[in-house]
This record gives structure tokens, sequence and C-alpha cells, in this order.
């Protein structure tokens, strides 16, 4: 999870993210034309993504076509942010609770 946290910590590989989730199997033609940066620049931040598995590549051809692999997000999610919500759910559902019985 360290790597994921490191992966998104940086702006532009947010950004490419959200490119890859607007149009998912982008090459890096592709996304490199969205980038206001070198294509070696481009690389390293999809090499980053990659080892922390929020990216997924197919070749297809001579290219790659790079997807979004939403997994790693959604176990931050359940981890970090489900476990503060719990809370909050069960508080709001205790009070709907203690309400219904004053009635």
């Amino acid at each position: 999870m360290d790597a994921v946290f490191r992966a998104l910590a940086d702006p532009t590989r947010r950004q490419l993210l959200d490119s890859l989730h607007a149009r998912n199997g982008q090459t890096l033609n592709a996304l490199c034309g969205e980038m206001d940066m070198t294509r070696q620049a481009v690389t390293k931040h999809l090499a980053i993504l990659e080892e922390a598995n929020l990216v997924t590549t197919v070749r297809k051809g001579r290219e790659k076509e790079h997807y979004l692999n939403p997994v790693p997000i959604n176990e931050i999610a359940d981890r970090w942010i489900g476990k503060f919500e719990r809370g909050r759910l069960n508080a709001l559902g205790d009070l709907k609770k203690r309400l219904e019985r004053e009635d």
C-alpha cells in the first residue's frame, strides 16, 4: 500500500490516472499528447504507476495500451475511508433508533 500512496502523491501521476479513467487503453503516444512533458518523463511516471499496480499494460503489436487498475484505490477506500465512515454511520443508526423509540 505504501507504493500506492507514493504513486498517488504526485500530481502528474494523478493526472495520468485521470486520463486513463476518462479513456482507458491509451498508448504512450496518446498519453504524452495530453501531458506537457517529454516522452521519457511520462514513461517514468507510468513505470511508478505500474509498480504500484495502478496501471496495467497490454501489448498490441508494437505498442502497449495502458489501463487503469482501480483495485488498489478501492483497497485504500476500504481501509482508510471505510473505517472512518463506519463509526459515523453507526452513530447515525443509533440516533435513528433512539428517535424512533421516543415517538
